[in-house]
């Protein structure tokens, strides 16, 4: 039997049939895909990435360029998509080709999944390095040009896998074999935290592996637009140990780390933990105390500046440490300041759940990197978008309301000897809000 023309009755209305068929022509549930590709002309992401693909295909014969898959895979993930899979049908929707730069109705069909996955298996190491520093390099170029101080914040997280791809271990941390990718976001004076870049890496990878390498390249980008900004790495304890700390000052960087306690500072900061102690004797929970003590392991160069917290939890004695290099904030206001990591916590929540970032299912390892890839790419762009909404209601909403309330749009598409129409509901209720969008990426 055909779907297209196979009807679904429901319950009468005003005494006549309701019925359902698939047969409305241009017609497409995601009409936001215009904003997508106007955030991604603005940010000229997938224009960069796809100048760094080396293309070895006979050109005469190709029918889909890289910029153009790209573009599909991208902006599919950005709409929820996630699976390569879906593409087999969405290659035809008008907004998608639309967006992709082919005509609704008489344009050719987008690449189908075949052709995407052996798009996902095209880049070498070297491509994908490149990629990596264009799509940095333009997520920089977004910081204010008077920026005066940039953070760093670094953090992995499980990517559990669930076949046999290469390099997934088990990892007794988390208790599931997987890959560990680590992420790393940047904070500019605006405020607001962009994802500027993440590296896949197998399930065993130990806490800094990887992470130098990315680290020089994001602190050479920075130092390319901002030569004089002040750069501040952000991580919790599994980076607070001598190598990072000497990294870290070898490139002329500020730090803030999290750290594990011992013997040694446990002994330093008596003094204000007995003061926690005396406190929560008369006023009961919720005493903490703050101070700062000096510092030398034995493998450091050189004393630092432990910045400790003492608190009492359920009746316990809890001391957290933290070790920076900030010497103008006071113990109360650099702890603070090295709490406010937990945003890119979310920030990566919203990557895993909202942009499915989780779906290196390839066997290849490259493969898995380069999806990775496109999934950070998909975060940019939603980046953009966010941006686009300051002022509005929407303003901090995350990739999963912006996508429900503004992106998954129906739309009847219409195309004529010049133009190309999108008829939007007349009952949209985020009109204004997609007209403000409009006007911001529109923009020069």
């Amino acid at each position: 039997m055909d779907n297209t023309t196979l009807d679904l009755v429901f319950p009468a209305v005003g005494g006549r049939e309701v019925v359902s068929r698939n047969d409305g022509g241009d017609i497409t549930s995601d009409a936001g895909l215009l904003l997508v590709s106007l955030a991604d002309k603005k940010l000229g992401l997938t224009r960069g990435m796809a100048r760094a693909v080396t293309d070895h295909r006979d050109q005469d014969k190709v029918t889909h360029h890289i910029i153009e898959m790209a573009r599909e895979r991208i902006y599919a993930i950005c709409q929820d998509y996630e699976d390569a899979n879906d593409l087999d049908t969405l290659r035809h929707d008008p907004a998608l080709k639309t967006a992709c730069k082919r005509l609704p109705k008489t344009g050719e069909a987008l690449a189908s999944q075949p052709t995407i996955s052996r798009f996902e298996n095209m880049p070498g190491g070297g491509d994908q390095l490149r990629m990596g520093i264009a799509m940095a390099r333009r997520v920089i170029s977004q910081l204010p040009a008077r920026t005066r101080r940039i953070i760093i914040d670094v953090d992995p997280t499980e990517d559990p896998c669930h076949g046999q791809q290469e390099f997934e271990f088990f990892n007794g941390h988390y208790g599931v074999h997987c890959f560990l990718p680590i992420h790393i976001h940047m904070t500019g004076d605006d405020g607001r935290q962009r994802i500027l870049g993440s590296l896949l890496r197998p399930g065993n990878a130990g806490p800094t592996k990887g992470l130098y390498s990315a680290l020089r390249i994001a602190i050479r980008l920075v130092r390319e637009r901002l030569p004089y900004v002040q750069i501040i790495l952000r991580a919790d304890s599994a980076f607070g140990v001598c190598d990072v700390l000497d990294f870290c000052e070898d490139m002329g960087i500020d730090y803030i780390l999290g750290m594990k306690g011992n013997n040694v500072l446990h002994d330093l900061s008596a003094p204000v933990q007995m003061d926690a102690c005396l406190k929560y004797k008369w006023e009961g929970n919720g005493c903490r105390e703050y101070g700062s003590v000096l510092y030398k392991a034995g493998s450091w160069r050189h004393a630092r500046r432990v910045v400790v917290k003492a608190e009492i939890t359920q009746g316990e004695l809890n001391p957290r440490f933290v070790v920076t290099s900030l010497e103008n904030l006071s113990a109360l206001e650099a702890y603070e300041f090295y709490c406010a990591r937990g945003e890119q916590e979310n920030r990566i929540k919203e990557m895993k759940l909202d942009l499915s970032s989780g779906r290196t299912s390839c066997h290849r390892f490259l493969a898995n990197q380069f999806r990775l890839l496109l999934h950070t790419a998909a975060c940019m762009l939603m980046g953009v978008l966010q941006e686009s909404l300051a002022g509005t209601r929407f303003a901090k909403a995350q990739v999963g309301t912006l996508r429900t309330r503004l992106l998954k749009v129906g739309a009847r598409v219409v195309e004529t000897a010049r133009k190309i129409w999108f008829h939007l509901p007349s009952s949209f209720p985020a009109q204004n809000a997609w007209i403000r969008m409009y006007a911001a990426l529109a923009a020069d």
